[in-house]
Formats: structure tokens, C-alpha cells, sequence
């Protein structure tokens, strides 16, 4: 018989006789595998770890800045231009250059107020808009009614977009209202995405889907894409658009139960008085300044506005 020792100590016992040798290696191996498993699974300290892979040090800052909270103006831009990078070819489908300057600003402001969960709302509002103008861009074309550049909006249509979103980020960093304040203005951010998410689809799918479209005012029929017009699929689309941003938003735990069901209420009663709007001064003798942005950042607006005032009232 033969004695093998192994580190740091431990005996094992082989036989020199050939029918015994075969099973003692395979015992000896079945324990050097055991021994290696347990070196590799020890607990080494986060320094450590970091350390021995060597992150670069724009990707530890960047891990860094996404675990941070509450978020900060550098985790805010750090992040955006990260996620801008990665996302810039679905960015160039639906924004133009300038305007995707203007959404980076929004996208900063938003996770500076409201965290990654506010900033990723923006990012489905983004995704589904996007998909909603595009559907069916060449018959809306040849119609006329299409968005300009191919459906790529500018930095007008964006700053008109998030300005409500804007301003209750704003209201929420600097504390305006106090802690009081503080779920409301998270509230009306979320509103004021659901509004222009619901005004967004309603439009797109009414101009490529809409068999008949009324206009709002004496619910006479006129062509699709009619400033104040609105079509049954058009409006279903909207509101389940809404639907779906609020709840997620409601997962996200930017708003409760409650919260989302108002964000959907206050959008749709923003899209009936913007239709109202456009269908009785757009374009109008007079209302020559009343163009598309400015009756999209009225539209938002009160929407932001409604589902604000309905919580506060609620309690």
C-alpha cells in the first residue's frame, strides 16, 4: 500500500494492485474537482473582484451611476449618453438630429427628476408613437396627411411634447409644493405621456385605419387627417395606447392603481378638448399661430393639468 498526502493534509489511500488502482484514481480525482470547486466559490470582496477583472473606467462609472439613488444630474447624463449610443439607430427612425438632442435634454431631466423609471416611460412613449406614425407612411403620403420628414419629428415637436413632462420633473427636483407635492408632479409626468401617447395613436391609426372620420363639433363626416376630426379606430387605438402606459407605468411603481386610472380619464378628456380646439380655431382667420405644436403642448398641458387637480381633489 501506498500513503499520497495532499494540501493540506488529507490522506488518501491507493493500492498498487491493478484491479484496486482504477477506482482509487477516480476517487482522487472526484476529490481534486471538489477542492477546485470550493476555490473558485469563495467570497471575495467587491474591491477585489473589480480589481481583478479591471474595468474600464467608463464602464465602472457607468455601473456605478445606474445603481445610484436617489439619481443625480451625473448618473442622468452618464446614463442617457450610454443608452442614446446603444439606441441611436432606432433613434435616427423616428427623430431628426436636432430633435434628438432635444430628447436627450428631455431623457436627462427625466431621470434626474424620476429615476430610470420615469426616463424608460419616455422610452415607451417613444416606441410606440414611433410605430403608430410609421404604420401604412406611404398611404398617408399620398393622402397628404402624413408627418413631415418621413414621420422623423424635430426638436419643435419634441420640446412641444415634454414640455408638461418637463415641468413637473422640474416641480419634482427643486421640491416645489413640498412632500405633499411630491407623488403629484411623479402624476402628471405620467399623465402628460399618456396624453400625448393616446393623441399620437389616435391620429396615426385613424389616418392609415379610419374608415370614417366626424368631426367633433356636429359629428359631420369630413376627410381622414381634418384638424378636429376623429375616427372609432382611431379613438379605441388612443385609449388602449394609454391603457397601456399607464399600467406600465403603474408596474414601475411610478403611480398606484388609482394613479394610472386617472392618467387614462384625464388623457382622454385632454384629446376631446384638443379635437374641440382644432376643430374651432386651427387654421382659422386669426388662429394663424395656433399650429400643431402649440395645440399639442395645450393638449398635454391639460391633460397634466386634469389628472393633477383630480388627485389632489380625491386625496
Amino acid at each position: 500500500m501506498v500513503l499520497l498526502y495532499l494540501p493540506p493534509g488529507l490522506p488518501v489511500r491507493i493500492s498498487t494492485h491493478p484491479s484496486a488502482l482504477k477506482p482509487s484514481i477516480y476517487a482522487l480525482r472526484k476529490l481534486l474537482r471538489r477542492r477546485k470547486v470550493y476555490s473558485n466559490t469563495r467570497r471575495l470582496p467587491m474591491a477585489a473582484v473589480n480589481a481583478e477583472l479591471q474595468l474600464p473606467g467608463v464602464l465602472s462609472n457607468a455601473v456605478s451611476a445606474f445603481q445610484l439613488f436617489p439619481p443625480t444630474w451625473e448618473s442622468a447624463i452618464l446614463s442617457n449618453t450610454l443608452i442614446f449610443l446603444a439606441g441611436s439607430p432606432l433613434l435616427f427612425v423616428g427623430l431628426t438630429t436636432p430633435g434628438i438632442g432635444a430628447a436627450f435634454l428631455l431623457g436627462s431631466l427625466s431621470w434626474r427628476a424620476f429615476g430610470s423609471r420615469g426616463f424608460f416611460a419616455v422610452v415607451i412613449y417613444y416606441l410606440i408613437g414611433t410605430g403608430a406614425t410609421k404604420l401604412k407612411l406611404k398611404q398617408k403620403e399620398a393622402e397628404g396627411v402624413a408627418e413631415k420628414r418621413k414621420g422623423r419629428r424635430g426638436p419643435s415637436s419634441v420640446i412641444g411634447s415634454g414640455a408638461a413632462g418637463c415641468l413637473c420633473a422640474l416641480g419634482s427636483i427643486f421640491g416645489l409644493g413640498g412632500i405633499a407635492f411630491g407623488n403629484l408632479w411623479q402624476l402628471g409626468f405620467v399623465a402628460s405621456f399618456c396624453t400625448k401617447l393616446s393623441d399620437t395613436v389616435s391620429s396615426e391609426i385613424g389616418k392609415a385605419y379610419g374608415k370614417t372620420t366626424y368631426l367633433i363639433t356636429n359629428l359631420s363626416v369630413v376627410p381622414r387627417g381634418t384638424e378636429g376630426a376623429v375616427s372609432i379606430e382611431g379613438t379605441l387605438a388612443g385609449l388602449v395606447a394609454s391603457i397601456l402606459l399607464a399600467y406600465t407605468c403603474c408596474l414601475m411603481g411610478q403611480v398606484d392603481g388609482v394613479g394610472a386610472i386617472i392618467c387614462v380619464i384625464s388623457s382622454q378628456l385632454a384629446n376631446i378638448f384638443e379635437s374641440q380646439i382644432g376643430a374651432s380655431f386651427q387654421d382659422k382667420e386669426g388662429f394663424k399661430w395656433l399650429n400643431n405644436d402649440v395645440v399639442n403642448v395645450i393638449n398635454i398641458s391639460s391633460g397634466t393639468a386634469f389628472a393633477m387637480l383630480l388627485k389632489y381633489f380625491l386625496g
